[in-house]
């Protein structure tokens, strides 16, 4: 008891408590979590079909893979790697595989990596010296790679039960491979020590990747982030790490810069111009819960410890998409490079969790998740049968025209789900378990659930609310299949939506309805949703149609007057 390391970790684990997760669980919490939404839906706005457009007019030649653009309109940012990556697989599954899902497969691929990097850098910073916990006096103290697992399977458990990953990592938009950027950095970070080959290729691969995919300053901050604490380390393997951060942070900036100069998306920093700390301070607690407040909890327990490799890789990577968050003015997707440092911070909360604080966890998931999953099997039912009036009510005013179609697919997954999240349940409230990672099965499995819930019984009723094709039925009653169509001023969703659906060519770029276009006799205004539809000279206004109520999104359709 008297080793020096006593007096700083606030670790006591005893070798019960480091039995590793089973396998086949965690693989089907991994499952369950990344596969549901791949399949049976359309693209949904808003950032999710315009990424797509991109890659899919770049996979039919519509665009040049060096220029991406739809309807002439180039992406707000992503620089050009993410829109390759769809547009790859696009062009490589044609025409066997839907486009939509061709494009979803790097992506879900993406999620799976990053889950999968968010453990490998918890594994290896448990395995660190200062993060072993006490030794006792008599023996039977944790085993090092033990103690390891069961600290890694707690980061991804955390990582999965972030509510903040849920919808954005399911989507095809850059910040999915800007967050796996991130996450290999901080691999590369943590497997330094142990894995130095693989950790360098890390480390250079995900700066470059994050320049190509529109965050280069994201990868230069994180460089010099990864530099100081390297700088800063008592282990020497890791001041040798230092120049290959640097050295990718070089090259990630050149990158950016010759992206830049040929007029693709390098240097692209969005600073808002303002932000409110109330809305900012509620992003927070809901896009990073659980793992903020445990991570703060390490933060605290650990806090002779802050400047070692376990706490300090994790902590001041967090930092940077935080900063980044704040800098924009409280965007939230660029608070997604915070979640996996978050969630390798909160798996070393484990051991310092106190029994008071996990019933109060555990308790909270089971009430909270266990409602979600009643309301969404009630308003299923709603759907389906009339009752409870109220909500089908409800159900048909958001979702006007809304006709259920009974899956049995969809309804056998949904309840070997719910089976599945009792049998949870039971598991972890029957006796007192010990396991390091017990405190967080809950929380992930309850957001597994739900999301799993969702994509099953809810999936035609969220595919017809947030897809385009319900507003391209009804724009096709005015306009002909295949025909050119002039949208100027109109959003790259709609534009996307008009060539996938409508299979349309499209024309987005502003002041184009006043350009002679031969063959172009149409053309698509995006009005407001109480606006009177404008009328522009050498147009005639041939109606208007919406995507769903009064007040959704519009457009006026006008044919050209000869």
């Amino acid at each position: 008891m008297n080793s020096p390391r006593a007096t700083v970790t606030p670790a006591l684990v005893m070798q019960k408590a480091v039995q590793r997760m089973p396998r086949w669980a965690l693989w089907l919490f991994c499952g369950a979590y990344v596969l549901p939404g791949l399949f049976g839906r359309d693209p949904w706005k808003n950032a999710d079909i315009s990424a797509f457009g991109q890659m899919w007019s770049l996979a039919l030649g519509q665009a040049s893979w060096w220029a991406p653009h739809v309807g002439g309109v180039p992406p707000v940012g992503g620089g050009v790697l993410p829109y390759w990556l769809g547009g790859g697989f696009i062009a490589l599954l044609s025409p066997w595989v839907d486009p939509a899902l061709a494009a979803r497969l790097p992506f879900a691929a993406l999620l799976g990596a990053v889950l999968a990097l968010t453990w490998y850098t918890t594994y290896h910073l448990a395995r660190t010296d200062a993060a072993q916990p006490l030794p006792l006096a008599f023996g039977g103290e944790a085993p090092v790679a033990d103690y390891a697992r069961a600290l890694a399977d707690g980061g991804l458990l955390a990582l999965v039960a972030t509510l903040g990953l849920l919808q954005l990592g399911h989507e095809t938009t850059p910040e999915m491979l800007q967050l796996t950027g991130s996450a290999l950095l901080l691999y590369g970070l943590a497997a330094a020590a142990y894995r130095p080959l693989k950790a360098r290729a890390a480390t250079v691969g995900s700066l470059l990747i994050l320049a190509a995919s529109g965050s280069p300053t994201v990868a230069l901050l994180l460089s010099l982030v990864g530099a100081l604490v390297c700088h800063f380390s008592r282990d020497p393997v890791m001041h040798r790490h230092m120049w290959w951060v640097l050295g990718a942070g070089l090259a990630a900036s050149l990158l950016a810069t010759g992206l830049s100069l040929m007029g693709l998306s390098g240097w692209n920093w969005r600073v808002g111009s303002s932000f409110s700390p109330g809305p900012l301070l509620r992003l927070f607690m809901w896009f990073t819960w659980p793992a903020l407040p445990l991570a703060a909890l390490t933060v605290w327990s650990w806090r002779r410890q802050i400047f070692r490799r376990h706490i300090a890789v994790p902590l001041f990577s967090a930092l940077v998409g935080i900063v980044a968050c704040i800098a924009m003015g409280g965007h939230d997707r660029a608070l997604l490079h915070s979640l996996p440092p978050l969630a390798v911070l909160a798996a070393f909360a484990l051991p310092a969790i106190k029994r008071g604080l996990s019933a109060a966890i555990d308790w909270f998931s089971v009430f909270f998740f266990s409602l979600c999953a009643v309301g969404i099997w009630l308003i299923y039912a709603a759907m389906h049968t009339g009752w409870p009036g109220k909500m089908a009510a409800n159900v048909a005013k958001l979702v006007p025209g809304y006709s259920p179609h009974l899956s049995w697919v969809a309804l056998v997954l949904a309840a070997l789900a719910t089976l599945a999240w009792i049998a949870l349940v039971r598991w972890r409230t029957a006796r007192h378990r010990p396991a390091l990672w017990k405190s967080l099965v809950l929380p992930a499995g309850g957001v597994a659930l739900g999301w799993l819930l969702l994509m099953t019984l809810w999936l035609p009723l969220l595919d017809q609310a947030r897809s385009y094709r319900l507003l391209m039925d009804r724009i096709d009653r005015h306009v002909p299949m295949g025909s050119c169509v002039l949208a100027p001023r109109a959003s790259v969703g709609l534009l996307t939506a008009l060539e996938y659906f409508g299979q349309h060519t499209v024309h987005g770029l502003p002041g184009v309805e006043h350009q002679a276009m031969p063959g172009c006799d149409t053309l698509i205004l995006t009005v407001a949703a109480r606006q009177k539809p404008p009328q522009p000279r050498g147009w005639s206004y041939v109606g208007r149609e919406r995507q769903r109520t009064q007040n959704s999104e519009s457009v006026a359709i006008y044919r050209r007057t000869h």
